[in-house]
């Protein structure tokens, strides 16, 4: 009998991946290695200053791929496209987390975040694709629609390969060394950038008038990767550094204001690149451009609770009333300042932030921490210095700061305004799998590492 071949584990092949992913997409947008570098400076400036945060990175295993990147994002458009590319995702131990209805911020789509979900698989890799559903019965002109659904029902954007892959894998429950290096390879396909569209020019501009990103989803064979995203220690440096490097930042940095203790997820980006494009014509291709990759970079903080999460929506939403930030950058310095202000009434201290139940935190042993101290409660337990709380990242995404980043890619001016339109259950129904609930996840990591500590304190 021969023997099977050892399969080599999702979070190994889900490394390879991004590293695949990451080259390829240096090679076609040049800018986004020049961020990468950037980015990588600024980390390193950043860690020779605070030692102390260089040794919690170093203890958490995370030093070493600090400037790594930790998302990216496509743009499906089909019911069935979302389905196979759950399961694509899935050999490489990635599931779908929340659930982000982008409608309300004029965006046609619905989207989740597939990533690695255990604390084991984020620290080997923690990558994951913010993946994003058209949402085609939006758009208002009838005939367009059903042009762009016959569009998108004749492309086939996974290769054969890939498909017979991702079957043997869910047969086998994984893949030999030789077929996931395969799989890597064909999945990569998907990815990538085509220069030459799958319709024609004068239905491309009239896909661009209803909505640029529906021009973008539906004109070309596959959802090329459109950002591939760093982690950086200090936003503002980046986006500060961003124009002496030859590279045009967003106007505003999207999500909270600076402060002392980060919370949720800060993103900013460059400026999406004027790229050629052939649209067919008859026999022949007809010469033109499209708008849709750039480059992009996120700083994480704490993860907050529901409560928290409804002050940050709050404050977040009277920001905005006072000052709402356009995409051409206009108003930015008043944005930020308006910002800045409001979230103040956001306590910005972890002791504060703990207590008032506005985040969630893991816990864990002080060094001087026996057991036989007797049942104890959290509270006791902290003050006694026997328990330390440490934040829980936040590993998710902000709908409105999703959809900032992308309207400052794809312009302001649309034909059609979108009316929030939340439907997870049809999501859910079209991907064939329920998403994950995000605060149920970090409550479940928050009570885990606190009933461990309590026990072993007995």
């Amino acid at each position: 009998m021969i023997a099977a071949k050892p399969l080599v584990p999702a979070d190994t092949i889900r490394a390879r991946f991004s590293a695949a992913m990451s080259a390829m997409y240096r090679a076609e947008v040049p800018a986004y290695g020049t961020l990468m570098e950037l980015v990588a400076e600024v980390n390193a400036e950043v860690l020779a200053a605070d030692p102390d945060r260089r040794a919690r990175l170093a203890a958490t295993d995370e030093l070493a791929r600090i400037s790594d990147e930790r998302h990216g994002a496509i743009r499906l458009g089909t019911a069935a496209e979302l389905a196979m590319m759950g399961r694509v995702f899935a050999v490489m131990g990635m599931a779908p987390v929340g659930y982000y209805d982008l409608t309300e911020a004029n965006v046609p789509v619905h989207s989740t975040a597939f990533r690695p979900v255990d604390a084991a698989s984020l620290r080997v890799n923690p990558f994951r694709v913010f993946t994003s559903l058209l949402r085609l019965d939006l758009i208002a002109d009838e005939a367009l629609r059903a042009e762009a659904a016959a569009v998108l029902d004749a492309r086939q954007i996974f290769t054969p390969g890939a498909v017979a892959l991702v079957e043997k894998a869910e047969a086998q429950g994984g893949l030999s060394a030789a077929d996931a290096e395969s799989f890597v390879a064909e999945v990569l396909e998907t990815f990538r950038w085509h220069q030459r569209a799958n319709v024609s020019a004068a239905l491309y501009h009239r896909l661009h008038d209803a909505h640029r990103l529906v021009a973008d989803v539906v004109s070309f064979r596959g959802p090329h990767i459109n950002h591939l995203t760093p982690r950086t220690l200090d936003i503002d440096a980046v986006q500060a550094r961003m124009p002496a490097h030859g590279i045009a930042p967003k106007a505003v940095v999207e999500g909270p204001p600076t402060r002392r203790c980060p919370i949720l997820l800060r993103q900013t980006s460059f400026k999406a690149l004027e790229e050629p494009v052939a649209f067919q014509d008859g026999d022949t291709w007809v010469q033109g451009h499209h708008t849709a990759r750039f480059g992009e970079i996120e700083e994480r903080g704490i993860a907050l609770t529901p409560k928290g999460r409804a002050l940050y929506d709050q404050l977040l939403t009277e920001t905005r009333a006072k000052v709402r930030p356009a995409a051409d950058g206009s108003n930015s310095a008043a944005y930020v300042a308006a910002l800045q202000d409001t979230f103040t009434a956001f306590p910005d201290d972890w002791e504060t932030i703990r207590a008032q139940g506005l985040g969630y935190f893991a816990y864990s042993l002080t060094e001087t921490a026996r057991a036989g101290q007797g049942p104890l409660t959290a509270e006791q337990a902290l003050a006694r210095g026997l328990i330390q709380a440490d934040p829980v990242v936040y590993e998710d995404f902000l709908p409105v700061s999703a959809a900032g980043i992308f309207q400052s890619n794809l312009g302001d001016t649309v034909q059609q305004d979108f009316a929030a339109s939340p439907n997870q259950r049809r999501f859910e129904a079209e991907l064939g799998l329920k998403v994950l609930d995000e605060f149920a996840h970090y409550a479940g990591i928050e009570a885990a590492s606190l009933r461990a500590c309590l026990n072993a304190l007995l």
